[in-house]
């Protein structure tokens, strides 16, 4: 029990570095924050996937972020709430539902795969923008801001993030093992 909790600790702490690390590498290019978002970190959102220890190591690895890049208070907590929601929504999609037996020639497993890059895109399109305008004050609108958001968070969740699940899905039981044996 306490190599579990130890095991859940330490992959969040790993989960919320990397998160760190790569919001800090898309920063250097300018990409973490404004109109124009490409956090290479946010393809970590699909690690709910995988483990539900990645549902805190988002959330403090995006507060960590905000904070090392500059991002104002509401930012860093509304910024960060997003990346929760997202996380949250993810592993429940991937492990919170019923498995309803198989439709069609897709397996629900398939169906729930694709399905889980889905939340951190619709929880940043929906808060990051507000964002923008009523704490950074910037020039543009509502669907302009939307657009720009979604744009990065497909490039990020989507395609970066699936990309990392069909990389790590053939190690998932070594590299996010739920005990210390």
């Amino acid at each position: 029990m306490r190599n579990t909790k130890v095991l859940f600790i330490t992959q969040s702490a790993v989960i919320a570095a990397l998160y760190v690390v790569l919001t800090l590498l898309a920063n250097a290019f300018g990409l973490a924050n404004y109109a124009i978002q490409v956090r290479f970190s946010e393809a970590l959102t699909i690690l709910p996937y995988f483990t539900p220890a990645a549902i805190p190591g988002l959330f403090i690895g995006c507060i960590i972020s905000n904070t090392l890049t500059g991002c104002m208070l509401l930012d860093t907590v509304f910024g960060s709430l997003a990346t929760l929601i997202g996380a949250i929504f993810t592993y429940i999609i991937a492990h919170g539902l019923k498995k309803p037996a198989d439709v069609g020639f897709y397996s629900t497993s398939k169906v729930r795969k694709w399905l889980c890059p889905l939340p951190p895109i619709i929880a940043n399109v929906l808060i990051v923008p507000q964002v923008l305008i009523h704490v950074y004050h910037l020039e543009g609108t509502l669907p302009y801001f939307m657009l720009t958001v979604g744009i990065g968070e497909v490039i990020s969740c989507f395609i970066l993030g699936m990309i990392l699940l069909f990389a790590l899905e053939p190690k998932k039981e070594v590299i996010f093992r739920t005990s210390a044996n």
